[in-house]
């Protein structure tokens, strides 16, 4: 606003006043000198308040403010007060929001527009006098610094390229000051030392320059920082680095163990970050920068090469490592002491080949270590046998970068007590001859050997056992075979002997006798040593028994022998039995001498009785027995022949047939059944004794049984007397029910009804009241008989109304019927 109006404004008339003051006072000339005057400068920023004092006056009577901008010499009134009121120049609001407080003048939210000179004019008492001031005050408006704006010709440069960055701000207070830092996740906040002023200049970018930039301005009032701008420098791939874990390195290279899980890990830096491609011999495995074997082996010994890419920049570099992978010997290391220099010392052989490297071997005896010089796979140490105690132990230590330890190997060298166990036996069909001679035991193991009669060696020696096959020979019945046995820690050798001897058989009873049908039992056996004999038996036809065979059973142990024959006969089973052994050098046979007897003979016997039964289907029979003698009982047999159309004569006869055979030795009778009655029959007994049959009884044909009448007459009779009953009844109840279409021959029966007996019958309790008074008018005529048989007529049908026909009386049954005796005898025939 310009402060030319203000002659137009309410205070035209105080600025003539003022204008007076320096000279008039209260009607009165002010002398010049007693004016007070001062100058000072104040700074005051923008937007912010200022208050400025007039001079030191506490008091004043009358204040008067003006304003002079920069560059002009006209002051322009600001705010005036007479000590009781105040007033604003409206003007003055382009200096900010201006109040007037006991003569200080305060401008809030100031202004740019309010830098130049403000003048106070003060009217005050002082001393009892009254003078005035002048103060001037140099009011400087500070701007503060506005945000900073960060500018950066390439946000991605590639390393080694010039990149510039410019720090500007909009306003501010000069002078103005400028900071630069970068921020790194690895390194914080850091000051760039490359920045002068507002402006960083890098004129060869490099992958250290990467981070966030930000630039802070500062000037007396405050300081701004910018927002942070990145700086991302395109570099790489450098050369990859390879990193294996577990780490292990050799003369070659990397190592690994078999079976482990090896990591490779390929590091090459670049921006943006690399790809990673592996390969395994010339040939890609894998893609990504973490390569993982999970258990490694040993043919993936080899080159592994990581291949790194800048796709940005299609920039690539590689590195290459061999990786050796190590790996165990099969199993585990072994211990074999072995006889040495004819059996005289011992050859400790320490043994664990293969692998890679190969393992390191040496033998040590209570921690230290062995004279002889170690090796790798194989390690033999010899000690003298005289100088070996029995039970001495030895250890072998081997070495291998896959072990984290030594492996152990232990050995304990002794030797077993006795002697040599020796055995001769032959082969199938004694074709060959086996000697076997065993010693088990002991470290090293015992070496045996054969010698003959002859003392030549047979065969070559073996250790522990020792088996010499030879053809088989009759010659060799009575040799004797040695085997003899070693071992470096005994002094004198041991030996064992065997004899080749021809079978001996020994029978427990060279005569055996029984009664037939029986079971006896032959047995042999062998005695001494028998060369894996093989035995036979012989029946008494020189008949080879085969163990199949029906009657016989064979049965053995190790050296008996048996034969049972089941169910012995006479005729069949005597004779001579013979026992016979054969092995690879000779036979023997021992003969056995088998006698089955006979029982005796049982007594005769002679049928008493044979009689048909009445229906000739069974017979029964009775015997008795003559002589003397055993018995087990009796055989019943018959014999059947046709009859012929012509009569009684049969046809020819048929072979006996038996029809009982286990009858008790006490029984003197038996029933036959299931006879045919149209066959005539002839039967015969014979008695048993075991299986010894006696001379059969005198064929007989049974006789038919007596005539016997009792029974038929009193059958008859007693078939006659029900058909009578049940005829009369039958008559009688037909009679009763047709009485109307036989009147007479009912009336006859029954007799004829008085004239009181015609009474109506209308219920059936009148129809028994009716029989009821002629049951009592005609017991005494019927003797007993007719009340029923009325009483029944009257249920069953009413008499008819009363006629005047006379009816003739009934006679009388009693009288017209007397009974009559019977009598019947009957004579039995016996």
């Amino acid at each position: 606003m310009d402060y030319g109006s203000a002659r137009n404004s309410p205070f035209r008339n105080l600025l003539k006043i003022f204008c007076l003051l320096p000279t008039v006072a209260y009607a009165q000339l002010l002398h010049p000198g007693d004016a007070k005057y001062e100058e000072q400068a104040v700074r005051g920023v923008r937007h912010r308040s200022v208050q400025l004092a007039c001079g030191d006056v506490v008091a004043p009577m009358v204040v008067f403010w003006s304003f002079t901008k920069l560059g002009s010499l006209v002051p322009r009134a600001v705010a005036i007060s007479n000590g009781i009121e105040s007033k604003v120049e409206k003007a003055s609001a382009a200096l900010g929001q201006v109040s007037l407080r006991n003569g200080t003048l305060e401008v809030s939210d100031l202004q740019t527009a309010a830098q130049g000179r403000i003048m106070c004019q003060a009217m005050f008492e002082e001393d009892g006098e009254i003078k005035v001031g002048y103060f001037y005050i140099e009011l400087v408006v500070l701007v503060p610094v506005a945000k900073p704006f960060l500018q950066l010709t390439d946000s991605t440069p590639v390393e080694g390229t010039v990149v510039t960055m410019t720090c500007a701000v909009k306003e501010g207070t000069p002078p103005i000051e400028y900071s630069w830092h970068r921020h790194t996740s690895r390194e914080g906040a850091v000051a760039v030392a490359e920045a002068a002023g507002g402006l960083l200049n890098l004129t060869a970018a490099n992958r250290t320059h990467m981070g966030w930039y930000a630039c802070t301005a500062h000037n007396e009032v405050n300081s701004q920082t910018s927002d942070r701008m990145y700086l991302d420098v395109i570099y790489g791939p450098d050369e990859p680095v390879i990193n294996v874990e577990p780490f292990a390195i050799n003369q070659n290279g990397f190592s690994a163990n078999e079976q482990e899980e090896v990591i490779l890990t390929c590091l090459a830096p670049s921006n943006p970050p690399s790809h990673y491609i592996w390969f395994y011999n010339s040939s890609q495995i894998y893609s990504g920068q973490k390569y993982v074997i999970a258990k490694i082996s040993r043919t993936q010994t080899g080159t592994y090469t990581c291949l790194a890419q800048n796709t940005l920049l299609n920039t690539r570099t590689q590195t290459t490592i061999i990786l050796t992978v190590y790996y165990l010997p099969e199993g585990k290391p072994s211990c074999t002491p072995v006889p040495a220099t004819n059996f005289r010392d011992i050859a400790l052989q320490c043994s664990w080949p293969g692998g890679f490297p190969r393992a390191w071997l040496r033998w040590v005896r209570a921690g230290r270590e062995a004279d002889a010089a170690a090796s790798y796979s194989n390690a033999t140490r010899i000690q003298r046998g005289v100088d070996v105690r029995n039970g001495s132990s030895y250890t072998c230590l081997a070495s291998h970068p896959a072990l984290r330890e030594d492996a152990i190997c232990t050995t304990t060298v002794w030797v077993p007590v006795g002697n040599p166990t020796c055995s001769a036996m032959a082969t199938k069909q004694n074709e060959f001859l086996m000697l076997s001679c065993d010693l088990a035991g002991g470290l090293p193991r015992v070496t045996l050997w054969w010698r003959d009669w002859r003392n030549r060696v047979l065969g070559g020696s073996k250790p522990s056992s020792n088996i010499y096959v030879m053809q088989s020979n009759s010659t060799l019945g009575g040799k004797e075979f040695t085997c003899i046995a070693a071992h470096p820690l005994q002094a004198r050798a041991t030996e064992c002997r065997v004899r080749l001897d021809v079978p001996k058989l020994a029978a427990e009873r060279t005569e055996v006798s029984l009664f037939e049908g029986g079971e006896v039992q032959l047995a042999c056996a062998l005695q001494g040593p028998h060369l894996g004999s093989e035995v036979f038996w012989f029946n008494n036809k020189h008949q080879v028994i085969r163990p199949d065979a029906a009657r016989y059973r064979l049965q053995q142990g190790d050296a008996w022998f048996n034969l049972t024959i089941r169910d012995t006969e006479w005729m069949r089973d005597s004779g001579t039995y013979h026992c016979a052994a054969v092995n690879a050098v000779g036979n023997a046979t021992v003969p056995i001498r088998l006698r089955v007897k006979k029982y005796p003979t049982p007594p005769n016997v002679t049928i008493s009785k044979l009689m048909y039964t009445r229906q000739r289907t069974e017979v029964q029979l009775e015997w008795v027995t003559q002589g003397s003698g055993n018995l087990t009982g009796f055989v019943v047999q018959r014999q059947e022949a046709k009859k012929s159309s012509m009569g009684p004569s049969r046809s020819a006869a048929r072979a006996w047939e038996t029809v009982a055979s286990d009858i008790e030795p006490d029984i003197r009778d038996h029933r036959v059944g299931g006879l045919d009655p149209a066959v005539v029959y002839a039967f015969r007994i014979l008695a048993v004794n075991h299986r010894t049959t006696g001379h059969p009884s005198e064929g007989k044909t049974p006789a038919d049984p007596p005539f016997n009448a009792y029974p038929a007459v009193i059958g008859a009779a007693g078939a006659g007397m029900v058909v009578a009953a049940v005829a009369s009844l039958l008559a009688f109840q037909y009679i009763v029910r047709n009485r109307d279409n036989n009147p007479r021959l009912h009336d006859l029966l029954f007799g004829m009804a008085g004239p009181e007996a015609h009474e109506h019958i209308s219920t059936p309790e009148d129809a028994e009241t009716a029989a009821g008074v002629a049951e009592t008018e005609t017991g005494g005529e019927l003797g007993g008989t007719s009340p029923p048989v009325g009483e029944a007529s009257a249920e069953c049908h009413p008499e008819p109304p009363a006629s005047t026909q006379e009816v003739p009386p009934a006679p009388d049954l009693a009288a017209a019927d007397p009974p009559i005796n019977v009598t019947i005898t009957v004579t039995a025939t016996p």
